[in-house]
């Protein structure tokens, strides 16, 4: 090694009082290939003062902020910017945050039931605290039953009857999200929610997404008399509805039809009412739920047991 090099050369001591990084984490910086050294001609670790104190600065500031090595690195090599290291964190320490807020409305809810509930919520809670996988779960559970659905229609659907919790939920609405993955983890209530959709008879349904079409028309038009708090009863809302599962299936709308349409129907099943209540709870607005309970109670008005209408169906 010539005069003049050694001259622009460095040892550890003087980089660490040029920086105030320690010595020992310069050693270790430069172990874990983070920071560049040569060797002097007696084995001594020399640096080059016009690189290493700049780049030394750049990785104490930050490790400050929670950074690590691996994307210091990138961020030295050129792989990376500092700009695409710091917003990776952020989104990295979002995650981690909305983790423990779940994490702690989980234990609130826990902590704020009655003792003799608090068994039975604890078991619950615990089952579920990757909220993530909760909400995907949901999504795969109605993707698979409205399949035909086109995609914009499914999309709006989902984004209307899936909730997915604020980052700072309250803890009532994570046992009701729990809950409600527990339901579509169901098997038995994922085919009693596909005989409520299709009716009990899906074998003989020929054209499903229209029938999917007029269903999703059907419960928007009853939702606007839900909202204007008119009690169930047969009318335009109703027989969208028949009209909808009639031609899917290439037949006419009869009073008759309008009680099969009722026979083996599983809207009164307690888990049906069970998700869309809770549903309802977290989201806070108006469920496809709602609309289809409402419809099914119209529906009993306008067909009778015997298959005879109660009050006047329309005829086609």
């Amino acid at each position: 090694m010539t005069g003049d090099t050694r001259n622009r050369l460095i040892g550890i001591g003087e980089l660490s009082r040029s920086t105030g990084v320690p010595v020992r984490t310069i050693r270790f910086y430069c172990d874990e290939g983070v920071l560049g050294s040569s060797r002097s001609s007696v084995g001594h670790r020399v640096f080059d003062p016009a690189t290493a104190v700049e780049q030394l600065l750049l990785v104490r500031r930050l490790r400050a902020l929670g950074i690590g090595l691996d994307p210091i690195m990138a961020v030295l090599t050129g792989a990376s910017t500092v700009a695409e290291a710091i917003a990776a964190e952020r989104g990295a320490l979002d995650d981690e945050l909305a983790a423990l807020t779940w994490r702690r409305a989980s234990l609130l809810a826990v902590e704020d039931a009655p003792p003799e509930e608090r068994a039975e919520r604890l078991e619950v809670l615990a089952a579920v605290q990757d909220r993530y996988r909760v909400y995907d779960s949901m999504v795969a559970f109605w993707r698979e039953l409205l399949d035909p659905l086109s995609p914009d229609l499914l999309d709006g659907f989902i984004l209307m009857n899936v909730p997915d919790l604020t980052t700072d939920p309250d803890p009532r609405h994570i046992v009701a999200y729990a809950e409600l993955a527990m339901l579509v983890a169901d098997p038995g209530f994922r085919a009693v929610m596909s005989r409520q959709l299709w009716r009990s008879d899906e074998t003989r349904i020929r054209h499903k997404r229209p029938l999917l079409t007029g269903v999703a028309e059907a419960c928007e038009s009853a939702g606007h008399l839900i909202l204007a708090q008119q009690p169930p009863r047969p009318g335009p809302e109703l027989d969208r509805f028949v009209d909808a599962h009639a031609s899917a299936r290439g037949i006419r709308d009869t009073p008759r039809f309008r009680q099969q349409l009722l026979s083996g129907a599983t809207d009164s099943d307690p888990r049906i009412h069970q998700y869309w209540t809770l549903t309802g709870e977290v989201i806070g607005a108006m469920t496809t739920g709602a609309a289809q309970d409402w419809l099914y109670r119209a529906l009993e008005q306008s067909a009778g047991p015997d298959g005879h209408p109660r009050d006047s169906v329309r005829r086609s």
